[in-house]
């Protein structure tokens, strides 16, 4: 199936905002508030990602700056006074950085960020070179394929390799990502499979199936 956008390497973002372990605290959020991101990673070396600095690893300074020693607690039970004068990108960041790979398939870059309650993920190479950043938002992109894209991926990389000869022709129609497979087949065994490789591409809602026919004889 090499329709789909199937890995990250072709959902994410590839120019990446970026700071060094010096960048100072109000640069950094000057940043953020600029291309409206909720992370940064860091970057050392030409490029080697060494840490990500995000809204939640800024917060502490807030609180303390607020007057409110509770409620910083709250945030960082862990943290104590070095944390809350931290002022750069080195002394704020979370490290080591949680990233991925451009290879990694979609579905295993939502399941890092759902374990690890991150937004965006640093794309790296086999160094540790920064590639690009992916993002909850580009991993939904799939959603926004067209429906031709779809019906014709379902068609080309399931219906035809499963039923070659079917007893009637294969209709394959998406709507709103939701696919409708109709017509009869001789191999009723695999029409269990044809649905649940629909389901797998990316793209698709939901599978309506009405596939039937008589076994092989």
């Amino acid at each position: 199936m090499t329709g789909s956008p199937h890995v990250v390497g072709d959902v994410m973002t590839r120019a990446v905002v970026a700071v060094g372990p010096d960048a100072r605290l109000k640069d950094i959020v000057g940043l953020m508030d600029r291309w409206s991101v909720s992370a940064l990673p860091v970057v050392e070396g030409g490029g080697r990602v060494v840490g990500v600095v995000s809204e939640t690893d800024l917060l502490p300074k807030e609180e303390v700056r607020d007057g409110s020693p509770e409620r910083y607690a709250e945030w960082r039970p862990s943290s104590g006074p070095a944390e809350a004068a931290a002022v750069t990108a080195g002394e704020l960041m979370s490290s080591p950085a949680i990233t991925v790979r451009a290879g990694s398939s979609l579905a295993q870059a939502a399941r890092i960020m759902a374990q690890r309650g991150v937004k965006r993920l640093p794309v790296v190479d086999d160094e540790g070179m920064l590639e690009g950043v992916v993002s909850r938002a580009d991993l939904l992109k799939v959603f926004l394929r067209p429906d031709n894209d779809i019906a014709d991926e379902v068609r080309r990389d399931i219906v035809d390799i499963l039923f070659p000869a079917p007893v009637e022709p294969i209709h394959v129609m998406v709507t709103e990502g939701v696919v409708t497979l109709t017509g009869k087949v001789r191999d009723t065994p695999l029409i269990p499979v044809a649905l649940r490789l629909a389901h797998t591409v990316e793209g698709v809602v939901d599978v309506d199936c009405h596939l039937s026919g008589t076994e092989r004889e």
